[in-house]
């Protein structure tokens, strides 16, 4: 199935202050045993999400009808943890398509790019100002720019820039996973084959 293109993003948030958040956390070990990316959005977060009865806790910011959006703006230091494809899976399978904070685990970002999901990472001051406009107004738009790799808030003024890399920017800007990169340079890659065979 073609994924969706990434390009501009405007969306509420769902903001997350917690730091350190690790993979078990995101999607607890016991949801592992499916090798489908299916139902995963269901658990992300599921110990904080329900309680033992699988009753959903009212003081978690998900079960909190205020908040909405494509957007997860996390903690420092989001995904750290294991090595889990899961993780991103359930993040993404909930329905966001970017997560924002000022550090990520290395796998997990990298997870995240390789299932369709922004990972941005933002200064600790941008976040803090993040933060406090959507605790002010919990409507307020974030926008994510992922051609000119920015990320605001238009009703404020305030933005800041992001970094990615560059095959994995063309990666979701295209809506291509590895596959599909390949497949898009199909002729490029015979082209070469066929100069250095020679």
């Amino acid at each position: 199935m073609p994924r969706e293109k990434f390009v501009t993003l405007e969306t509420t948030a769902v903001p997350l202050p917690i730091e350190n958040i690790d993979t078990d956390q995101i999607i607890p070990a016991r949801f592992l045993k499916a090798t489908t990316r299916e139902g995963f959005g269901d658990n992300l977060f599921r110990d904080w999400r329900y309680d033992k009865d699988g009753n959903p806790k009212a003081d978690f910011v998900l079960n909190n009808p205020k908040y909405s959006g494509e957007v997860l703006v996390a903690g420092k230091n989001f995904g750290s943890g294991s090595s889990r494809e899961h993780a991103a899976w359930a993040v993404a399978g909930y329905g966001f398509k970017a997560v924002i904070s000022s550090f990520f685990a290395d796998i997990f970002k990298n997870n995240a790019l390789n299932n369709g999901v922004l990972p941005v990472q933002i200064s600790e001051e941008f976040l803090a100002k993040l933060f406090e406009a959507i605790d002010a107004n919990p409507k307020v738009v974030v926008k994510v720019d992922l051609e000119n790799q920015t990320v605001s808030v238009p009703s404020l003024g305030i933005s800041e820039k992001f970094d990615i890399n560059p095959y994995k920017k063309k990666c979701l800007i295209n809506g291509y996973d590895d596959i599909d990169y390949l497949l898009s340079i199909k002729d490029k890659i015979e082209e070469f084959e066929a100069e250095h065979s020679k």
